[in-house]
């Protein structure tokens, strides 16, 4: 079994992925094959923004920056973004590229120990020199040696052509896995058995913000009764127009189109993965973009229609944006479609959709699904949910 790990120092998530791929390597028995890439590289090669964090709207942003924080406190991490972020790192790479094999692994874990907890300029020649030296690779010498250039440009393009678009990157014989949180897909992939779930015990009010027009909130929406109701939590459901609230914070209308080709196949890839990984059924959609306006007015009236909505729009491949169609979903389930559709109707229920979406924005929801514990701390999307599990059972990460 081949097992490859892609990175680039400039990346938190890649160092959080870092510091847990050799403990899954010894317990599957296999290598980790480490694969120093340019992001930047990457990025460019797949045709997106070589700095993400330029084109990202304030609420992704605060997120995406929380999730990282998070995340490695979780992992027993402490992280901090350098002043400077993103810091040059192609001749910290470059070093990596240069060093024996057998010292790689030693010396990203000092790149990154370097860049995300002692904020080190690994820009520095001087800095990266006293860094490297200790592992018999002359840094200076890297940076400039046309063949380890040469080597770095060749592996950055080899994993673009191998479907990487981002870091980190775990590839197990060849299928990629993106993200420090999809390292239990890569346990599975391992032939590991998953780590038993704790059960999270507390008394909190959990809000879910969601739109039937998401994959991921349907994915969520599978698993976030039980998850409250193992927590003792109180659930609430704010179904939201997440079209409208992409217009006002400034993310594209459907962002899966904005993908570049690489990741559309991954994430299509990654929505099985996580519906096999919750064993639930799963079908994309034929009529995806869904038109979701009527059935989120329909659940807004009566919330406990909410699941079967999702099931035959993401198990079932029905157009529930097809009035005739989600009212034989509601008969079928045993709701009342004749009130729930001539209320869908009412300046009321339309007003509080457009309330709940204004709700989302002020709230600082980029997207759905997003959870809500008691009115404070966000957590974005449905591969949060252990998260959200562990702070409504008390836990108050450092960072809210």
């Amino acid at each position: 079994m081949k097992l490859e790990f892609y990175y680039d120092i400039v990346c938190p998530f890649a160092y959080i992925a870092s510091t847990k791929i050799q403990a899954l390597a010894d317990e599957a028995g296999v290598e980790v094959i480490y694969r120093p890439i340019l992001l930047g590289g990457v990025l460019k090669g797949v045709g997106a923004p070589v700095i993400p964090m330029d084109v990202m709207n304030g609420a992704k942003l605060r997120l995406t920056a929380l999730d990282a924080y998070r995340q490695a406190e979780l992992a027993g991490l402490s992280i901090d973004y350098p002043k400077d972020h993103p810091i040059r790192t192609v001749n910290a790479m470059r070093t990596l590229t240069a060093v024996a094999p057998e010292h790689r692994p030693a010396l990203t874990a000092a790149l990154y120990e370097a860049y995300w907890v002692a904020g080190q300029d690994v820009a520095d020649l001087e800095v990266l020199q006293e860094i490297a030296g200790p592992f018999g690779v002359n840094a200076r010498e890297a940076a400039m040696n046309p063949t380890v250039r040469q080597g770095l440009f060749d592996a950055t393009a080899q994993a673009v052509s191998a479907g990487v678009f981002g870091v980190p990157t775990v590839a197990v014989d060849g299928t990629l896995f993106w993200g420090a949180d999809r390292l239990h897909l890569v346990r599975r992939a391992l032939g590991l058995s998953p780590i038993p779930e704790v059960p999270h015990v507390g008394s909190r009010k959990l809000v879910f913000f969601h739109d039937f027009s998401s994959p991921y909130s349907y994915l969520a929406s599978t698993q976030v009764e039980r998850l409250a109701a193992s927590s003792g939590a109180q659930l609430e459901y704010v179904p939201m127009l997440l079209g409208a609230l992409f217009k006002a914070i400034g993310t594209p209308m459907v962002p899966l189109f904005s993908f570049s080709e690489a990741r559309q196949a991954y994430q299509r890839r990654d929505l099985y993965d996580w519906a096999s990984w919750w064993e639930v059924p799963f079908t994309f959609p034929r009529t995806f973009p869904l038109r979701t306006v009527t059935a989120l007015r329909v659940a807004i009236q009566e919330p406990k229609t909410t699941s079967h909505l999702y099931h035959a729009a993401w198990a079932e491949d029905r157009d529930i944006g097809d009035v005739d169609v989600l009212r034989a979903v509601l008969l079928e389930t045993g709701f009342d479609a004749h009130r729930l559709l001539a209320g869908a109707k009412d300046p009321l229920i339309k007003e509080a959709l457009r309330n709940n979406t204004t709700r989302a924005e002020g709230a600082g929801v980029c997207g759905a699904p997003t959870f809500q514990v008691d009115s404070q701390a966000l957590y974005w999307g449905q591969d949060r949910v252990d998260m959200v599990g562990r702070a409504l059972g008390g836990w108050d990460p450092r960072r809210g």
